[in-house]
């Protein structure tokens, strides 16, 4: 009996403790935004997220409530909520342009869809948005504290961009769609010529013509044959000492003995 009005006692004063906690009618903006900052400090986030839309909607244009939109965004940002916490700090952004938490804010609404962005097989939309986003941090804030920590994150997801359209290349290569497997791999040449990528994908295209050429009707191989020069040209202009030269010579002999034998084919038969 004393054991229970003991467990009674302690849970009465448990919820009256947790109801204190909680922002109540005719809390002041003041006492309802050090509630909700309790809740943030204490790592309850969801709590804390839930109090600081009280306080925004209750002190909206002031400080407090300038304060308090930060911290939702926090809340969310801290909860792995990144969707939402992304959409806050765009919401601080616009709403105070000239913060001193602006830079910050800008950041982490990037790291946001950073976070979000998935393996590179899946959908990249959020990986697009993290550079796009990073890149005008870096815009707006060349000389931001995060300059060097955002162009990091930008290199990481333009190699995954990178590596999903060689992939993609890969894919059409090894499956004998030649062309749409050159066209993949001139993705990555074009638009991310600075990641590993790159250098790989460039050999994949030289081979992919080789064997487009080879595969072609007799009039079209000459001109698929020189495609794949063409890429050899291209990779000796951008990796000179690329670990791939010696497998790029080789595919330039097979380029070139191709093409000559192409070139004397259509020699004879206009002579016949």
């Amino acid at each position: 009996m004393r054991t229970l009005l003991f467990l009674f006692s302690a849970a009465l004063l448990f919820v009256s403790c947790r109801s204190n906690e909680l922002i109540r009618p005719g809390d002041s903006l003041e006492v309802a935004y050090e509630k909700a900052l309790n809740q943030f400090e204490e790592e309850n986030y969801s709590e804390a997220a839930s109090a600081f839309e009280t306080v925004i909607s209750i002190g909206r244009g002031t400080d407090i409530g300038q304060d308090a939109q930060y911290y939702l965004a926090e809340s969310y940002f801290n909860n792995r909520r990144y969707l939402l916490a992304a959409s806050e700090y765009e919401r601080y952004a616009q709403f105070h342009p000239n913060s001193p938490r602006r830079e910050e804010v800008d950041f982490k609404k990037a790291l946001s869809y950073y976070n979000m962005s998935p393996r590179y097989r899946l959908d990249q939309t959020y990986t697009y948005q993290a550079i796009e986003n990073f890149r005008l941090l870096l815009s707006r804030f060349p000389n931001s504290e995060y300059a060097d920590e955002a162009g990091e994150y930008i290199s990481e997801l333009r190699s995954k961009l990178a590596r999903k359209s060689y992939t993609a290349g890969e894919f059409y290569k090894r499956t004998s769609r030649y062309q749409a497997a050159a066209v993949y791999f001139d993705i990555v040449i074009d638009d991310y010529p600075e990641t590993t990528w790159a250098e790989r994908s460039l050999v994949d295209q030289m081979e992919s013509y080789i064997l487009y050429a080879e595969n072609s009707v007799p009039d079209r191989q000459a001109e698929r044959f020189e495609k794949a020069l063409e890429s050899y040209e291209t990779y000796l202009q951008l990796f000179p000492r690329g670990d791939n030269r010696s497998r790029v010579e080789d595919l330039y002999d097979r380029a070139q003995q191709g093409l000559r034998q192409a070139e004397d084919s259509d020699s004879v038969a206009q002579s016949s």
